[in-house]
């Protein structure tokens, strides 16, 4: 019997841009695929998906935060054109449907999910869980296949009861360091914006994300992605330094015990394979 020399990974991760100008994230094998958000032009997803290999037809759904526009801009032409199945909850479809970034509306494509009611896409079990966040409605993304788990949360005004059960179960988690709080503060930003990301209701400090990390780290924990970084307001350095001092100080090693990445806004991620 002849055993492999390299470990076989049947999952991928990357993202395809993420941030204000748009978001949209790869998770599948090398059958089939789903997207969470589509927030990027239609052809910066195919070109994106065929920097590793994958091809525009083994999408098979979309998996939908919330309604803002960058999340959403394509999610109308993924689904009326290219019928894929888009997933949210009713309320976000709803939104989906107001919203003037939109062009295409969703009809046969048009999937309602219900937060904490698990549903399936393949070997997927995906669980919608609820996410503060200014927009009409927002969710995160608790996904199992194999024997792992991967959490996607996003767009967070504040930390949850409900975040924590869900992340503190992930093997692979994607949480947004939207901003460095004295860049904030010191920026040009006026006041009342300042004062909606930073209400409750906006948007997850690095400070806040860090702590949060330390605070669920397990050993089950494989890999960290930081996402949704301000360009106005924060630096990949930064958000990297203060998640990777808050592990150290918990006895935990960056490189080491976890890997840990920050998430471009305009370029596709590496490839993570697990």
């Amino acid at each position: 019997m002849q055993y492999s020399l390299f470990p076989q990974y049947k999952y991928k991760f990357f993202s395809l841009g993420s941030g204000s100008s748009g978001n949209c994230y790869y998770l599948g094998t090398s059958e089939y695929g789903v997207l969470i958000d589509a927030g990027i032009g239609i052809r910066s997803i195919q070109k994106a998906l065929r920097e590793y290999g994958v091809s525009f037809d083994k999408i098979i759904a979309v998996l939908v935060t919330h309604d803002h526009a960058d999340h959403i801009k394509t999610v109308g032409c993924l689904g009326d054109k290219y019928n894929i199945p888009v997933y949210a909850t009713e309320t976000v479809h709803n939104g989906i449907l107001r919203n003037r970034a939109v062009r295409a509306s969703l009809v046969h494509s048009r999937k309602i999910i219900e937060k904490e009611q698990t549903f399936s896409i393949r070997e997927f079990q995906i669980t919608a869980f609820d996410v503060p966040h200014d927009s009409i409605e927002n969710v995160g993304y608790h996904i199992e296949f194999d024997e792992q788990t991967f959490v996607l949360v996003t767009d967070i005004g504040r930390i949850t009861d409900t975040i924590k059960e869900y992340a503190a179960k992930a093997n692979h988690l994607v949480i947004e360091a939207n901003y460095d709080e004295y860049m904030l503060q010191a920026g040009k930003y006026p006041y009342y914006l300042k004062q909606r990301i930073g209400n409750g209701m906006g948007h997850l400090s690095n400070r806040l994300s860090a702590q949060f990390i330390a605070s669920i780290y397990s050993e089950n924990l494989q890999n960290i992605w930081l996402c949704h970084l301000s360009q106005d307001n924060n630096h990949p350095e930064i958000a990297f330094k203060a998640v990777e001092q808050a592990l150290y100080d918990n006895g935990v090693v960056v490189g080491k015990n976890v890997k840990l990445e920050t998430l471009s806004r305009y370029k596709v991620s590496g490839l993570r394979e697990f």
